[in-house]
Formats: C-alpha cells, structure tokens, sequence
C-alpha cells in the first residue's frame, strides 16, 4: 500500500523498511462522523491519517462529549500508540470530523518490527508522544476551566495555525468543547467585540491570543 508513504517521515525508511511497510500497512476510508474506535476496542495497529481529520474524544459527567485532541494528515494516534506497545485497551472513543477520512493502519506486529530497526520510526514514534501529549494536556485543562469561555479561549489558542487562523464552523468547535453553536456564537461574538479575535465564514483569527488564555481576558459567562 504506497499511499502510506505520502507521509514524508516514511520517505526516509530504509529500502527493505519502506518495502515491508507498503506490503503490510492497509488503507481504510471512512465516511463523516464515523465512530471507527470504541472506548474498550482492542487496537490492531498505528493508525495514520492521510487525508481528512479524526477527532478523539471522551465522554463528561452527564453525556456530553469532550474532545482530547485531533489527529490531521500525517499524524498519528498517541492513545493507539501507548495502547500497542502496552498491551492496553482504548480508553476513548475516536471519530471522523465533517469530511471523508482516509486512514492507514500500520498492524501491530508490523509497527514494532520497524520501530526496533528503523530510527525514522524510533524518531517518529518520540515525536508522536511528546507533541500530542502536549496538545492532550492542553485539551485536558480546556475541559476542566471553569467556564465556557475559558475552555473556548483555551481550544482557539491551542487549534490556531502558525497564522493564527482556526479554520472550524461554529457546530464544530461546540462539539469540541461541549456546548451549543448558540453558545459559541454568543461568545465569539463577545470576543470580537473586545478585539481578541476577527470572525469570518467558517474562520476566526486570534488577534490577541495571550488574552484568550487569561482569567483577566474572558468572563464568566454563567
């Protein structure tokens, strides 16, 4: 399956690595808001996207759903990861976001056969861990702020390209941090009125992101 080389890490695997990796690896499209893993599943693999977006997520006190981080082209699964190499259930769920998803999965076998020959799997795997760890840790403290406004400044910051830009609907990011678009609209809108951010069709930029994350820069919006 050569697909799984369009990611540029695995362009660099030795010849007999790259051959093995696209004789076992299996490609898998999915179509929106899929379920593809369950809280529980038993991972067969190292999943990576190759186009489209997966979201992981678990579920808060009351139903709602709180997203842990996403996985975009190229990326890989933390969770899926420690899960493979640790003989572990997963612990949450994962979903295809609002466009087809195309997903690789390297098998399990396969993955630790190359990690234990290949450095550019060694160097992607650390890289993997460290990265989305951060952004796990930084979803993790959006979900438990004390406010909504708080948890929407936190999940802008944390989504926002190198430009600053977050390119995701106004239902997307409620379905991110477990409210309403009725909410999101509100308080975006309040924001803008602050200077803190500009809103655009299906687009927002941060203008002053520090203030985004700080207690001083949102309010309590009850």
């Amino acid at each position: 399956m050569k697909e799984i080389t369009r990611i540029a890490t695995f362009r660099d695997l030795s010849a007999q690595g790259r051959q093995r990796l696209e004789s076992g690896a299996l490609t898998y499209r999915f179509p929106p808001g899929k379920t593809i893993i369950e809280k529980g599943q038993d991972v067969s693999g190292a999943y990576f996207v190759l186009e489209g977006s997966l979201r992981v997520f678990t579920l808060l006190p009351g139903g709602k759903e709180a997203t842990l981080y996403p996985i975009r082209p190229g990326e890989t699964c933390v969770l899926a990861m420690n899960s493979l190499f640790n003989d572990l259930l997963y612990p949450a769920w994962v979903q295809t976001e609002e466009q087809p998803t195309t997903v690789a999965v390297v098998p399990g076998r396969l993955y630790r056969a190359l990690f234990e020959t290949e450095p550019v799997i060694q160097d992607l795997t650390v890289r993997t861990l460290s990265t989305l760890v951060f952004r796990l840790m930084a979803e993790l403290d959006q979900v438990h702020a004390c406010t909504v406004e708080q948890r929407l400044g936190n999940f802008l910051v944390v989504r926002a390209s190198g430009k600053g830009e977050v390119r995701l609907t106004q239902q997307e990011i409620a379905g991110h941090i477990g409210t309403t678009r009725e909410v999101v609209a509100r308080l975006t809108s309040r924001m803008a009125a602050r200077g803190l951010i500009a809103t655009g069709r299906g687009k927002i930029t941060l203008l002053q992101p520090t203030a985004l994350v700080s207690p001083a820069g949102t309010e309590d919006c009850g």
